[in-house]
């Protein structure tokens, strides 16, 4: 199963090969209806193999297109099921997500896989990550409003000891391991963390602190082109010495006080998920300020006619989106002809225009808010804020 994240949407809507059937379904996690859960699978895959042999292909043919997701129907996964199941299947190509969000029953087989469903899911809620630090161990994990997983950090130091043995063996050497150029270590700026500890506590803060900036370095690689919010989780004095060596701008200043060795993958989710909701919140009502100020001002930038969105999202020029999430506008774009042709109802090989302008926003590196019809400005369905 693979994590749903901006990154695998860019994949699905890479993959274009037709056809393309998406399902989705809602599932049980646990109890007696659970045993719902592969009749309704089954009962979808016949519905998809209905529309497949509509297309004029083959019986045979469409068993071998079906036959990698047939084989996900056994014991072991529908032991292990959320609120909410979506596969995407196309030639040499299968995808599923077990997702903490129920769907409702339905199968689309079209020339490309159908993600307006997931739209919500993927940015409303934001993307943080969460550093587990202690002296022992450091991971990290990526996490929405609906989940957390852990991800890997190439040359991230995981216990202090380590560190400390290999920093020994390699002195002499002119960078000190963890340490990066331009840095000096806490004995130099004694008031950055210590207390009137003892001259051993504060050697060991120290070495915590070389510790740190090796984590650090670590992730400076990682989250380089990152703009989410950084989270640590760890014991309360551990907080000011790895502050004194972050150098993430999005390192919040609020943790999660305690071992996090103690806590499982769900609590971990919840504490942290209570210190950056709202901001994720604050930043939706912002984008709809900022965009009824520079609508009000005329500047050109903010535009909520979807034919002016479309090519601009398609090129790169949309910053921040505000789409309605209950509503559907049918329609064809024409990246030659920079032209969009809209229908009231959908016509063959149509798409949903406000679900292209969401998913190409976010694939060119703009920002999606997802919002009831009834928060939308001026009743629009989309508004975009352009950036030039």
């Amino acid at each position: 199963m693979a994590f749903l994240s901006i990154d695998e949407l860019k994949i699905l809507v890479e993959n274009p090969q037709s056809p393309s059937v998406s399902i989705y379904m809602p599932t049980q996690k646990a109890g007696a209806e659970i045993r719902q859960n592969p009749i309704r699978f089954r009962n979808l895959m016949r519905s998809a193999e209905e529309r497949l042999e509509a297309m004029g292909i083959r019986h045979t043919e469409v068993l071998d297109f079906l036959q990698p997701a047939r084989e996900l129907d056994r014991g072991d996964f529908w032991e292990h099921q959320n609120q909410g199941l979506v596969i995407f299947i196309s030639q040499n190509f299968l995808r599923y997500y077990c997702l903490p969000i129920e769907f409702p029953e339905l199968v689309v087989v079209d020339e490309q896989f159908h993600l307006k469903p997931l739209l919500h899911f993927i940015n409303n809620d934001g993307k943080f990550y969460v550093l587990a630090l202690s002296q022992k161990d450091v991971k990290l994990f990526a996490g929405t409003g609906h989940s957390l997983k852990e991800v890997e950090v190439e040359n991230m130091p995981h216990r202090l000891e380590e560190t400390l043995l290999e920093d020994e063996l390699q002195k002499g050497v002119q960078h000190r391991i963890g340490t990066p150029r331009g840095r000096t270590s806490a004995a130099q700026h004694p008031g950055s963390f210590h207390g009137q500890g003892s001259p051993d506590r504060e050697k060991h803060e120290d070495d915590i602190l070389q510790f740190f900036y090796a984590v650090d370095e670590a992730l400076h690689e990682k989250l380089r082109d990152e703009k989410a919010p950084l989270v640590l989780a760890g014991v309360e004095y551990l907080f000011p010495i790895y502050q004194a060596a972050n150098t993430y701008p999005y390192f919040l200043d609020e943790s999660i006080n305690g071992n996090p060795e103690l806590l499982n993958l769900q609590q971990l989710h919840d504490e942290a998920w209570r210190i950056v909701a709202p901001s994720f919140q604050q930043n939706k009502k912002a984008a709809i300020e900022l965009y009824e100020q520079l609508a009000g001002e005329e500047t050109g930038k903010a535009v909520s006619d979807i034919k002016e969105i479309i090519p601009a999202a398609f090129y790169h020029r949309v910053d921040s989106l505000l789409v309605s999430i209950d509503e559907q506008k049918w329609g064809k774009f024409d990246p030659e002809n920079t032209t969009v042709d809209l229908h009231t109802e959908p016509e063959p090989d149509d798409q949903d225009m406000l679900d292209f302008a969401a998913v190409h926003t976010l694939l060119n590196g703009g920002k999606v808010y997802t919002l009831e019809s009834e928060e939308m400005p001026n009743g629009a369905k989309v508004a975009a804020i352009l950036r030039y």
